[in-house]
């Protein structure tokens, strides 16, 4: 199978820019949903830095974390990206004001894992402290703890109809949770 990325010559890749993202470890990175031009990058620097494809220099570097960054998301308008730190905080910052707009603590370890609701103003978070949390952005609160992984959570999503949330964890499980229902 012949695969052709960016434009090469079938089976060659080219790259298209090299950012020097932190002056530590980069942790995570996200490709914003709508546009696929905006890149969120997190560090042990405890900085979130936002890139436009294109462009080398960093559009703004957000702080707020004081532990390192594990995950970033984004929302589906790219206009807000959420950072997940080792310590276990989560920052919404907006994208166009470059400042954090919310923060939602509530985890008691590392954040493993992060998704932004396909419609709503919701998040899910994976933890290290093995719960699986639904956040309210707008509301700043954790409205659903789901308990039952004995293991650090190591993904969480939602559905793209956004009525189930997946989570799996480092023991081998997988669990599917109705959001209407809030149960397994």
């Amino acid at each position: 199978m012949n695969i052709n990325f960016g434009g090469g010559s079938a089976g060659h890749v080219r790259k298209v820019h090299e950012f020097v993202a932190h002056p530590t470890t980069v942790n995570c990175v996200a490709i914003g949903p709508k546009t696929h031009r905006l890149l969120a990058t997190g560090g042990d620097d405890k900085k979130v830095n936002i890139w436009r494809v294109g462009s080398a220099a960093s559009v703004w570097s957000l702080a707020g974390n004081s532990t390192p960054i594990e995950k970033v998301c984004f929302d589906p308008d790219e206009q807000f990206v959420v950072s997940g730190s080792r310590g276990g905080a989560i920052k919404v910052f907006d994208i166009a004001e470059g400042k954090v707009s919310r923060s939602l603590p509530g985890h008691r370890s590392n954040i493993t894992s992060l998704h932004y609701h396909p419609f709503g103003e919701f998040i899910v978070s994976g933890s290290v402290d093995t719960n699986v949390k639904i956040w309210d952005v707008r509301k700043k609160s954790c409205i659903q703890t789901y308990k039952g992984h004995d293991k650090d959570i190591t993904a969480v999503r939602f559905s793209p109809d956004g009525r189930w949330v997946a989570s799996a964890a480092k023991n081998g499980s997988f669990k599917l949770w109705d959001l209407t229902s809030g149960k397994l």
